[in-house]
């Protein structure tokens, strides 16, 4: 039976309850999980890990496909500590506790009248564990969530809070941002948000190869496009977000329910589920899911037009490629569907991102292309995966952090020109690895 007592005036338990995953892939059993509600509490908790010669990591939902936040010292869970810090409305930005869900961001800042400028699809996530993996949507001039950040404050391993920013210990900010937990615990995170806007969503069918020969052209055209390709078939699901005067006109009541739950989660569950267990059958299933999806054109605010809900669960790996590669790895990827003996029922997603500045990003230095392959929950994914990380691979392609793969540090460092600064700054912060799991060594090194 769990222990329940109090380690810095935070709620904890003892050993003996599992921690696992969203996608149920990773499991972890923490010696001590403590359940901080304030940054005072957090530094006391990784005070008294530090005392008794645990290693510390930070969960947040669980979103990560990788064993990114599993520990079997202290784990942090972030249910309390959540909530708006402070709005600065003449400054542009937000203050908000590192565990507050991405959803509840969302609500409060359209309140508030304000938003992010761009974002994911999915808004179950932490703030923190968003930012901390990388977690991004699409965008030709707007990039990740963590590109969004104005200032970080982080627990370090010896208990203290340090405070970066780009104007405030900088060169902490210009990891921190995206530091995959190896550099402390994030307890609070500043976003730039701007005042709330409308945009317009076109959602249409394409053929594979008309979004391969416009694909510059698409991207270039409109300030978010994305695209689903639907393996064993030549059809493609393409969506266009850009700013609009308005007026606001969602998705119909029906016609919404209709699309994003009993299409895209209802019957592709089901879907997904008869393929699990007669393959044989997905290429069919494939070409009849690839006309479901009609053509449609809304108006709404953002979060409600970058997000929808994904209640199909699946495993995940996703790679950032050169924007120059996107068309080549696509065309080989449907080559490599097209003469194995794979059967995919989850279509391709394929986003795009603008370079930045961060050490780690995907998108560090260099404009990019993702391209995400899925696999449903149960089915073999490890013949297929592999496949695809080759021809990623071959075009230094970098792996999401919060996603399958299998590559290493010494891979990484190759494909991040500024993978040794933030290893540098992680001895610094980090010298004893308090931090440091099974992930981290196999990304980072030892």
């Amino acid at each position: 039976m769990a222990v329940t007592d109090v380690i810095g005036g935070s709620r904890g338990r003892g050993s003996g309850a599992p921690w696992r995953n969203w996608a149920g892939n990773v499991t972890a059993r923490p010696a001590r999980t403590v359940a901080p509600a304030s940054t005072e509490e957090l530094a006391a908790a990784v005070r008294s890990a530090a005392a008794d010669g645990l290693t510390v990591k930070a969960a947040g939902t669980g979103h990560s496909f990788t064993a990114a936040a599993a520990t079997d010292g202290l784990l942090i869970r972030p249910e309390r500590l959540t909530g708006i810090r402070r709005i600065h409305r003449a400054a542009g930005t937000v203050t908000v506790a590192a565990g507050t869900p991405l959803k509840d961001l969302n609500r409060t800042l359209s309140a508030h009248g304000l938003s992010l400028t761009n974002m994911g699809d999915i808004m179950e996530q932490t703030v923190s564990g968003a930012t901390s993996t990388g977690t991004h949507g699409t965008g030709r001039d707007s990039a990740s969530i963590a590109a969004q950040i104005t200032a970080v404050e982080l627990v370090t391993a010896d208990g203290s809070v340090l405070r970066c920013s780009a104007g405030e210990n900088a060169e902490v900010f210009a990891g921190a941002r995206l530091g995959l937990g190896a550099l402390g615990v994030v307890s609070e995170l500043t976003f730039a948000v701007e005042p709330e806007f409308l945009l317009t969503a076109r959602e249409e069918p394409m053929p594979f190869d008309e979004v391969t020969d416009r694909f510059g052209e698409l991207v270039a055209e409109n300030e978010h496009f994305e695209f689903y390709w639907f393996p064993h078939t030549g059809n493609c699901n393409t969506k266009r977000n850009n700013r609009s005067q308005g007026p606001a006109a969602p998705p119909g009541r029906v016609s919404g329910w209709i699309e994003d739950e009993l299409l895209s989660n209802g019957v592709f569950q089901v879907a997904c589920a008869v393929g699990r267990a007669v393959p044989a059958a997905i290429p069919g299933i494939a070409k009849v899911s690839s006309r479901a999806l009609s053509a449609r054109t809304y108006t709404d605010i953002p979060y409600k037009v970058f997000t929808s809900p994904r209640r199909v669960r699946f495993v995940e790996m996703e790679y950032a490629l050169p924007r120059a590669a996107a068309i080549e790895a696509l065309c080989a990827l449907k080559a490599l569907v097209e003469r194995s003996d794979f059967r995919i029922s989850f279509p391709v997603e394929v986003r795009t991102a603008p370079a930045d500045d961060i050490a780690l990003s995907t998108a560090s230095g260099r404009d990019t292309v993702y391209v995400a392959v899925h696999m449903y929950r149960g089915t073999p994914y490890q013949g297929y995966f592999a496949a695809v990380e080759r021809i990623m691979t071959a075009h230094e392609g970098r792996p999401h952090w919060g996603k399958l793969h299998t590559r290493d540090a010494a891979y990484l460092a190759e494909v991040y020109p500024r993978f040794g600064e933030f290893t540098a700054l992680r001895d610094r912060l980090d010298p004893e690895r308090r931090f440091a799991n099974g992930y981290l060594r196999q990304v980072l090194g030892e």
